[in-house]
């Protein structure tokens, strides 16, 4: 057995003791250790309490003396709530918990260590003392284990600093920190690289990685004391500044931003430019949490990324983008319960006043928010992806009902059916498929079938659409440019494109009755029409006199308010039938 140090066992007075005014004095030594004491594989020592007094019964071998050298820092008279202190000892002694446990740290020769100390009651004394077991438990690697777990948790691998995680800690820490100062108003910054995808894809990851830490480095070299740098995603990072003079302050780092990332990066042996996108969010009262802050600077970058500018969030900027996100997952359930119609709008030759055919127009009347335009609608469907469903929809349906109307009519009607086509569908879709399987499923010709697109549907890649619309024409379906005149239209491009039809915009023929520069340009439309041997419509017909002026100037059909507005299919039929005869 390990004897107990004799500086230990000195006068209860003395000045050795860790407690100055009190003892710890044996009660029989350890000669008279219980067995199972000996038996546990961790320090072990029994405490008698009686009264202030505490005195030590027994320790088990190997340990005793471990434990009682280090005793006078292990146990302290003030050593706070951190420490195994006298108090300690009393509080468990006078309680009538049957045991108890608490963590307290010791400066170790490595660093700080990390013990747990549980105390269990036994039998009281014969002269009712009250009897403690405490043993000491390292939980040192363990607690260095979490907190190695707890800083990967928190902290981007790549850069070092901190994920989106630990930017929302960082930010509630700094907001507490009253030593920097109290912070009346603050701004949020996120920085999107706009071209990481392309640079990833064409140079590779490691590339990629390079150009994530470069930006990080400047961006970290150009902050402020005080202000925290984040990554928040694959190419995002965020800046969390305070502001003491307001917006000012925020469109400063903002400069100081671009200012770091202006110098070209080298890149697999390329000078590359950093191109971002910034929005930014500024707090409002103290009840607005950093985090909803953050998701604000998020909806003004994406603005940022489509307008090219730097992007202040406004109200109601947030409830727009939750809008969208409600749209598209209503869209997406209605199109897969089939809860959209089809709306249909006449044309009409301008000489003779027939109906020649009819546009199908996508129409939903939403149950939760209901009826909703085309104009919202359909970015939010190009944006999702939906637009490929829906307008595979569009096109089948639209076969299906000119096919009912024939079979209505006893035979086929002399009208066809015209539909649009999204660019987002020309680039990912297989058109020519889905319009061969519209029209055999139908049974209706591909002369009676017009597909409008628009010249961005062109330019995005003009290849594509000229082997796409070749393919179409080989099934007899018209190609008609719809919004001609509002693009960048490109003559060589008309020459070289099977289309047959251009479309004019409604913007110059609304008001060419009385702008004679739009006067002007629907004529010079319909001329180059005639010469490349292209019909033409013109939309916007609002007006008799419009109708006639457009006739006159050899324009064939017209399409508008004037005529009729877009109608559901059994209207439409009716209004044929009515028309026609």
């Amino acid at each position: 057995m390990g004897a107990i140090p004799s500086d230990l066992l000195a006068d209860p007075s003395g000045p050795d003791l860790p407690f100055p005014a009190r003892a710890l004095v044996t009660h029989g030594g350890t000669e008279d250790m219980p067995d199972w004491l000996a038996a546990t594989p961790l320090p072990g020592v029994i405490f008698d309490v009686s009264g202030d007094d505490v005195r030590i019964e027994a320790c088990n071998a190997g340990y005793a003396e471990r434990f009682l050298e280090n005793s006078k820092s292990w146990i302290a008279e003030k050593g706070g709530d951190n420490s195994l202190n006298y108090a300690h000892v009393i509080r468990a002694a006078n309680s009538d918990q049957p045991s108890s446990s608490f963590e307290f740290l010791k400066d170790g020769p490595l660093g700080m260590e990390y013990l747990t100390c549980a105390l269990g009651r036994l039998a009281d004394g014969p002269d009712g003392s009250r009897r403690l077991l405490i043993t000491i438990i390292d939980r040192t690697n363990e607690r260095q284990t979490e907190k190695n777990l707890r800083r990967e948790l928190v902290l981007d691998s790549l850069t070092g600093l901190p994920n989106r995680t630990g930017f929302g800690e960082e930010m509630d820490a700094r907001l507490a920190d009253r030593e920097l100062g109290p912070v009346s108003q603050y701004a949020i910054l996120a920085i999107d690289l706009i071209r990481f995808s392309r640079i990833n894809e064409s140079l590779g990851s490691i590339a990629g990685d390079e150009l994530i830490i470069t930006v990080a480095r400047r961006l970290k070299s150009s902050l402020r004391h005080g202000d925290i740098l984040g990554r928040l995603g694959g190419n995002e990072f965020g800046i969390f500044a305070r502001l003491n003079n307001g917006l000012s302050d925020a469109l400063q780092i903002v400069q100081r931003s671009n200012a770091a990332l202006a110098p070209a990066c080298r890149l697999s042996n390329l000078q590359l430019s950093i191109e971002i996108a910034i929005g930014c969010a500024l707090s409002g009262d103290e009840t607005e949490a950093p985090e909803d802050i953050l998701r604000q600077s998020q909806a003004a970058v994406k603005l940022a990324k489509k307008s090219g500018k730097v992007e202040i969030y406004r109200p109601g900027v947030l409830r727009q983008a939750w809008r969208r996100f409600n749209l598209e997952s209503n869209l997406r359930e209605a199109l897969a319960n089939g809860r959209l119609d089809l709306a249909f709008h006449p044309l009409v030759d301008l000489k003779s006043g027939a109906i020649t055919g009819f546009e199908a127009l996508a129409r939903w009347n939403d149950a939760e928010l209901g009826q909703i335009s085309p104009v919202e609608f359909i970015p939010v469907a190009e944006e999702s992806g939906l637009i490929m469903p829906l307008g595979r929809w569009a096109m089948y349906e639209a076969a299906q009902t000119l096919a009912k109307w024939d079979r209505q009519f006893g035979k086929p009607l002399p009208v066809g059916i015209n539909v649009n086509l999204s660019p987002i569908q020309m680039a990912r879709d297989d058109v020519p498929n889905v319009v061969e399987e519209a029209l055999r499923y139908s049974g209706i010709s591909g002369k009676r079938l017009t597909v409008e697109l628009t010249e961005s549907a062109i330019i995005a890649d003009p290849e594509k659409a000229r082997k796409v619309l070749s393919a179409l024409k080989e099934q007899d379906v018209s190609v008609a440019m719809d919004d001609f005149g509002t693009g960048f239209s490109n003559l060589a491009s008309l020459q070289r494109l099977p289309i047959d039809i251009l479309k004019i915009d409604r913007s110059f023929v609304t008001d060419m009755l009385v702008d004679r520069d739009k006067s002007a340009i629907v004529r010079a439309i319909v001329s180059l029409a005639k010469s490349l041997k292209l019909a033409t419509t013109a939309e916007g017909v609002e007006s008799a006199e419009l109708s006639k002026a457009l006739a006159s100037y050899g324009c064939q059909q017209g399409q508008g308010f004037y005529f009729a507005k877009p109608m559901l299919a059994e209207q439409a039929y009716e209004f044929w039938l009515s028309r026609n005869n």
